[in-house]
């Protein structure tokens, strides 16, 4: 019996090819994963980059009737709603025709007149192997500026 288990044990041929193969799949499936991660993190700061340019954009859509000078002297402007939205949507439209992100806008508003606030929203798709991740994220980024006279 003892010599039966030593041939065993000596006839080792092919035992390595299953783990060898285990592991390039599991290395293969972790390089993917952490591919489609970075993927993510570059898009929603890509979607980030664009909310604060629509924000600036739509913090800068003032007129010079719309300046104020306050109880300090300072000069302060007011902004509108309207104009906010176009300014944003046209620094969008912008974006896109430059191969930017595709975004949505999802809400512009001025909360105290003197501020823009802009959320952008877009959905993320996995760049390789989407059978071994979920189908698409949805991103949604909120910005905020502000008007600053002198």
């Amino acid at each position: 019996m003892s010599g039966r288990l030593r041939r065993a044990l000596a006839d080792e041929r092919g035992s390595t090819m299953p783990l060898i193969a285990g592991s390039a799949a599991l290395a293969l499936a972790l390089i993917l994963v952490v591919a489609a991660a970075t993927s993510l993190a570059i898009e929603r700061k890509r979607l980030a980059t664009l909310a604060d340019g629509a924000a600036l954009a739509a913090a800068e859509s003032f007129d010079a009737d719309s300046l104020r000078v306050d109880a300090e002297g300072m000069p302060t402007v007011a902004l509108d709603a309207d104009r906010v939205e176009a300014a944003a949507r046209r620094h969008l439209e912008l974006a896109a025709r430059a191969g930017g992100v595709e975004a949505v806008l999802v809400e512009s508003s001025t909360p105290d007149g003197r501020s823009a606030r802009v959320v952008l929203a877009t959905r993320w798709r996995p760049p390789v192997a989407p059978a071994l991740l979920p189908e698409g994220v949805e991103l949604e980024v909120a910005a905020t500026a502000r008007s600053v006279l002198g």
